[in-house]
């Protein structure tokens, strides 16, 4: 089973205005249509529309119907059958009020639907990066080969001509064996990242998948998003929805406390064939309350829930923020930091392979820097992924959704 991965990365070092890649958006596009847990989430808020309608109707009217068997004697006055129908009526507002409780749950499924989405916009781009990552590290890897190629070359006419000993050949070719075992892991590293990535998809394991983008950083203002912290976030609108939707159960708790009424019509058919009509009237009286008031309580305590849980969430998103802000400028001053050693190595590469081919030594250190380039190199396209990481942790925690 192979798995593919095709790559086409040009890479802009410093800020830029280019974002993630044209073709990651189409994949955020692919797994808000086809991700199974974003669909559950959708079609229980689909569920949840229903049951408005459910809770906005009366109850159903009951008919009844009599007759007299076998009467032994029939006298003027006894009915012979009757047939009847009546409706029960809630207390004035009681639908009303039980079908804004609906209402109110079924928009916080909404929110809910829409943190979710949000949720795996986040999960996609935090799968997309590190799969960058790899496949630029097997590219410097493979540079990283040639050059070390290059340099068992220029040891072994060394070692030929007498400026320098088997050794340095030896060194190198260890260090191509090393470079040859990385490039190998990395390969493999692939397969369980392509999985996770195609599984948020909801694709085949082995779906291709192409990383088509230039990437670079983007510019982010101070405080990005700070102001739609709490304000747009969907879990907050959401428990905001739930805390209204308690205070409707308590009024409807206090309305389901008080009579319902029934009206109907009852036909009755007599031996004089003088049938009548006679309309009726129905009122149950709810004097049980210990119902009631546990119902008034459970909504009550319900809304003192919801209150503590919305403390606690602004507490942690508060939080949360402030260490992906922090996980962002730290990525971008790495990435700084990395782009500065990258190029004093090469000066230094440079300087080194020149007295080299002049005098034959040295080799251990030109050996020793083209390594910590190498390092340089790969910390760096991982600083960009961990940059494009966070954005994407923070344009969630903003409710940014792509």
């Amino acid at each position: 089973m192979r798995y593919y991965l095709k790559i086409v990365v040009v890479l802009f070092l410093g800020i830029s205005t280019l974002g993630s890649a044209q073709s990651l958006d189409g994949y955020l596009e692919e797994a808000a249509e086809n991700n199974p847990l974003l669909k559950a989430k959708y079609a229980e808020f689909q569920s949840s529309v229903q049951r408005v309608a459910q809770v906005n109707s009366l109850p159903n009217p009951s008919i009844s119907f009599g007759f007299l068997l076998s009467p032994s004697t029939p006298h003027p006055g006894n009915e012979k059958a009757s047939i009847g129908i009546q409706q029960m009526i809630p207390w004035f507002g009681t639908l009303k009020t039980s079908g804004s409780i609906y209402e109110l749950q079924s928009e916080a499924l909404y929110h809910d639907f829409l943190d979710a989405k949000n949720e795996l916009y986040m999960n996609v781009k935090s799968a997309w990066y590190p799969l960058y990552v790899v496949n630029r590290k097997i590219l410097l890897q493979k540079e990283n080969r040639k050059v070390l190629m290059s340099y068992k070359q220029l040891a072994t006419t060394g070692f030929k001509v007498g400026k320098n000993t088997m050794v340095d050949v030896i060194r190198v070719d260890l260090l191509i064996e090393n470079t040859d075992t990385e490039i190998k892991l990395l390969e493999e590293e692939i397969k369980p990242l392509t999985i996770t990535f195609n599984n948020l998809l909801n694709k085949e394991d082995t779906s291709e998948i192409a990383i088509e983008d230039t990437i670079g950083l983007v510019e982010i203002p101070a405080n990005y998003r700070r102001d739609s912290l709490l304000a747009n976030n969907p879990t907050l609108q959401s428990l905001d929805l739930k805390y209204q939707s308690a205070q409707a159960s308590e009024v409807l708790a206090g309305k389901e406390g008080l009579p319902s009424f029934g009206v109907g019509v009852n036909y009755s058919f007599m031996p004089d064939s003088r049938n009548m009509i006679m309309p009726m009237f129905s009122l149950t009286l709810p004097i049980y309350r210990k119902r009631y008031k546990a119902f008034a309580r459970e909504a009550q305590l319900n809304q003192e829930a919801i209150e503590f849980y919305k403390s606690d969430f602004k507490n942690t998103l508060i939080s949360n923020y402030e260490m992906t802000w922090y996980e962002l400028e730290s990525s971008k001053e790495q990435l700084s930091l990395y782009q500065k050693q990258i190029e004093k190595s090469k000066i230094v590469i440079t300087l080194l392979e020149k007295e080299y081919s002049n005098t034959g030594e040295d080799f251990i250190e030109i050996l020793r820097m083209q390594q910590e380039l190498i390092n340089y190199q790969i910390a760096e396209a991982t600083a960009i992924s961990n940059f494009y990481i966070a954005l994407a942790k923070l344009d969630y925690l903003t409710a940014k959704s792509n």
